[in-house]
């Protein structure tokens, strides 16, 4: 058998399984709060622009408008957000966080630090985790652009 067809030898899945694995404990923490993992990194994004179009917030989060659309719906129905059409481009659809949505912030507050809690490595690991893994991703998306 070739060793590099066996699991063990594969990058792809720890990062698999720890993304998992991360999602899962942020499933207690935010249930309170009645955010998905997906609504969670949304609304990180709105607390810090506050009105941003779907586009910009997909190129942010790396998601798609198919993804995208019905979960911010659901926030929409939830009272956290509001969808608008563009004043200058009646084909862009702006997000704005509302006044229920910015409550929320102050209750996730917590959250990061629980979280660093649970994936108990030192600040100087995740910096560390946090530049390979970005480092990956902006691999990904320059082939990605070259095949376009």
């Amino acid at each position: 058998m070739n060793d590099m067809l066996k699991l063990r030898n594969q990058l792809c899945f720890p990062l698999y399984a720890c993304a998992k694995e991360v999602v899962r404990q942020y499933m207690p923490l935010l249930e309170p709060l009645g955010l998905t993992y997906t609504q969670y990194i949304a609304m990180m994004v709105l607390w810090e622009h506050k009105s941003i179009s779907i586009r910009d917030i997909g190129k942010l989060l790396y998601l798609d408008s198919g993804t995208l659309t019905p979960m911010l719906k659901k926030m929409e129905k939830a009272g956290l957000i509001t969808r608008s059409r563009s004043k200058d481009d009646e084909r862009v659809v702006i997000i704005t966080i509302t006044q229920k949505g910015e409550e929320l912030h102050d209750a996730a507050g917590e959250i990061p630090l629980k979280m660093s809690q649970c994936v108990k490595i030192d600040s100087e690991e995740a910096q560390q985790l946090y530049t390979l893994l970005n480092k990956m991703i902006e691999n990904f998306n320059t082939l990605q652009n070259e095949k376009l």
